[in-house]
């Protein structure tokens, strides 16, 4: 009892050093600590960019827990970290180790972010969650409530919502370098050439020998296992990602969401390629509606992705870029070509204005300095991963009633009830499959 008594002290009055304790471009582990004074973290999923996330962790503290459901990978990272205990069922590890762990990293694909991150909150862990959030409005509203509820520190995924010139753009738009705003364009280069979506299922095939696929699915419904779904083209279908906007509005609508608090839409409305509703169409155009608050007058955004893009005639002669964001005021326009919002040009007769914001000790480390005491991250789960990722993924409502060719009815939404129009509402709140929870 007195190590765990030393060990929470520990981890509440070494805030103060938080920043100095890592460095500011990534993470350094100053090594002369002993086992008692170091966080104990668990990693769920591993491969993609769950390996970078792993790897932050191991630096950041003790890694005492890995777990995935494909062995293979579970057995090259049980050799870059053998003092982690391997398992392929996070719901085992964190009730077997649950006294051992203090935070818990989830980089799984996007159907199992709740299930997993929703327990770990609950057993009052600390959370770091890959984007989104989670697959579903309700999820994302869910995990941000939790979060608050049990005071655990928490971080999304969205790694540039650290970059300078990121919170400096969205400064200048709470400021009002551009005057009243009335559009905003925000445009994808995905899916494509990174994964495919609009086309049928798989044939079945046999299960590989290295792939847990009943815990793979999780809380999805059950189908056979197929090529395409699992190591990375789960993103193009509907019971386990969450197409485009899952995958970069987190990104590329970051910047505009944070200057301009683009939460709680009044209404979506979706054109598509059209789609089987099984796999995510090609291409979707989509518009968001938003209502006027104390901050910004009302406004509209309209998302493009699979090859669709603001009209160039609105970049004033700038060369469009793959992917990016453009936001038009009544005092000018700024556009930030790009995945990531972290740049931006004034134009149009925009100028610059001097602004504050707060810079980042590094993305991770904004997490693990709040594990230890200090400030919440910027992205943290109830203030603002949740809303954002609540705006990104109502367009998939929207999505899913133009699933014929060209455009869909126009779908109103009460951000305080979670209610769309009646048939949607299973899209909001899914069930779950088996032993995984969703309310407790």
């Amino acid at each position: 009892m007195a190590a765990r008594t030393s060990r929470r002290r520990f981890l509440k009055v070494t805030g103060a050093v938080g920043i100095g304790y890592f460095s500011t471009t990534g993470l350094r582990a100053r090594g002369n600590e002993s086992p008692n004074e170091r966080i104990r973290m668990a990693s769920v999923g591993i491969g993609g960019r769950g390996g970078a996330n792993t790897n932050d962790a191991s630096l950041a503290g003790e890694l005492v827990a890995i777990c995935d459901t494909d062995t293979g990978r579970l057995g090259g990272a049980g050799q870059r970290f053998p003092g982690a205990k391997r398992y392929t069922d996070f719901r085992k590890m964190l009730d077997e180790l649950g006294e051992r762990i203090d935070a818990v990293v989830v980089s799984t694909p996007d159907h199992t972010h709740a299930a997993a991150g929703l327990m770990a909150m609950r057993m009052g862990k600390h959370c770091f969650c890959e984007k989104p959030l989670a697959r579903t409005v309700y999820e994302a509203r869910l995990m941000g409530q939790v979060a608050r509820d049990k005071g655990v520190a928490t971080l999304m995924g969205n790694q540039h919502t650290a970059a300078d010139g990121l919170r400096k753009a969205a400064a200048l738009l709470r400021a009002g370098v551009l005057g009243k705003v009335s559009e905003v364009h925000v445009w994808s280069n995905r899916p494509g050439r990174y994964w495919t979506q609009g086309g049928p299922r798989p044939a079945p095939q046999t299960v590989p020998a290295n792939l847990e696929w009943n815990l793979w699915l999780g809380p999805a419904p059950e189908r056979p296992y197929g090529p395409g779904y699992h190591p990375g083209g789960w993103r193009g279908w509907w019971d386990f990602g969450t197409g485009a906007l899952g995958d970069m509005a987190c990104h590329t609508m970051n910047m505009p969401f944070a200057g301009l608090d683009l939460r709680d839409p009044v209404s979506v409305q979706a054109e598509s390629s059209g789609h089987n509703r099984d796999s995510f169409p090609t291409w979707s155009v989509i518009t968001y509606e938003f209502a006027a608050t104390e901050s910004r007058g009302a406004l509209k955004m309209i998302w493009y992705d699979g090859g669709k893009q603001c009209p160039a005639e609105l970049l004033d002669g700038q060369e469009p870029s793959p992917s990016g964001s453009l936001i038009i005021g009544d005092k000018g326009k700024m556009y930030s070509p790009g995945d990531n919002g972290g740049s931006y040009r004034l134009m149009g007769g925009a100028e610059e204005l001097e602004v504050e914001f707060t810079p980042s000790p590094g993305h991770f480390t904004e997490w693990v300095n709040a594990i230890k005491g200090g400030p919440p991250p910027m992205s943290n789960f109830p203030d603002y991963a949740a809303p954002l990722s609540e705006t990104g993924l109502l367009g998939n409502l929207a999505l899913w009633a133009a699933h014929e060719p060209g455009v869909g009815p126009k779908i109103p939404w009460d951000a305080k009830t979670l209610n769309a129009t009646e048939e949607l509402q299973f899209l909001v709140k899914p069930e779950y499959r088996g032993a995984y929870l969703l309310d407790v």
